[in-house]
């Protein structure tokens, strides 16, 4: 899923490529896709862009007379710059933004069609979809650190809980973390104050860090490769490979559709957190901490 750096730059290109031109028309292929019905789609149609600013993990477009268009892109969700009037792909295509100059494309790769779109008007009903998660770089370590332990969570949940932190998602917390050299299990209420210290330090390292290299890798184009996995990442997505600052194998907890990420040396002591569904197969025989593995 699109996180803080990734919706950042989406919205920084957006705004150089399509702010202050006009929205022609929106052709909508998935029929789960539009969310709201009033004001209606075509309310939008002929309207400027005024601009685009960010919502938690939300995409939302400025137009004329107190219009806005909220767009999540969710898991697969993702935006491509293509010619104007450019073919909807009828498996991955969801919907079109035409423009003049040039369409943007939304594409969804699962079959799980779960981005969404939706037309307010007015700040009020505006506000209504906001999760309302503090934004990072808005706060100090102090109303950060309330946040955090203000909720019986571990702190990989509460990272990641959209009604508390904005834009915050399962890769960048798992590199959080690891930076802060936190356990994702760890329960919120038991952070001391160097804990808290260290997550607000190690949040606004990493997503500044990201957002930057993304807007390097974008300079004047538009983000084509946005991913869940970057290569540049410590312990997201590199399970079994070493932890380049202990060498430890990183490890991986997987529930549902997502995973955590972490590493034992740097985060836990050592020590392997239990994955239920693989402890429960291996029973006796599941390693409790490194040197487990290496026996």
């Amino acid at each position: 899923m699109p996180e803080y750096p990734d919706i950042e730059v989406y919205i920084e290109s957006l705004e150089r490529h399509f702010s202050g031109t006009v929205l022609n028309r929106v052709r909508v292929q998935s029929i789960s896709l539009l969310r709201t019905f009033d004001p209606p789609l075509d309310a939008v149609h002929g309207k400027m862009v005024q601009g685009f600013r960010r919502m938690g993990k939300r995409i939302v477009w400025v137009m004329e007379d107190e219009l806005f268009v909220v767009l999540h892109l969710m898991v697969s969700g993702r935006l491509r710059m293509k010619e104007p009037g450019v073919t909807i792909p009828k498996k991955s295509g969801a919907a079109a933004f035409d423009f003049e100059h040039a369409s943007l494309l939304l594409t969804e790769a699962s079959t799980k069609k779960r981005a969404s779109l939706q037309v307010m008007r007015g700040e009020e009903a505006l506000a209504r979809v906001d999760p309302g998660g503090i934004e990072i770089f808005e706060v100090g370590v102090d109303d950060f650190g309330k946040a955090l332990t203000g909720v019986a969570h571990t702190v990989k949940r509460a990272l990641t809980d959209a009604h508390l932190f904005s834009g915050i998602g399962n890769a960048y917390s798992d590199e959080i973390l690891h930076r802060a050299k936190v356990s994702p299990f760890k329960r919120t209420a038991t952070l001391n104050e160097d804990e808290v210290a260290a997550i607000f330090d190690a949040t606004r390292q990493v997503l500044d860090q990201y957002t930057d290299a993304l807007r390097q890798e974008v300079a004047d184009g538009f983000p084509d490769k946005v991913t869940a996995f970057r290569e540049d990442m410590i312990v997201h997505g590199k399970f079994g490979e070493e932890c380049p600052v202990c060498g430890s194998p990183i490890q991986r907890i997987v529930y549902a559709s997502n995973e955590t990420n972490y590493c034992a040396g740097c985060q836990t002591g050592g020590k392997i957190l239990a994955d239920r569904s693989l402890s429960r197969l291996l029973k006796d025989d599941y390693p409790r901490r490194l040197e487990d593995l290496e026996g």
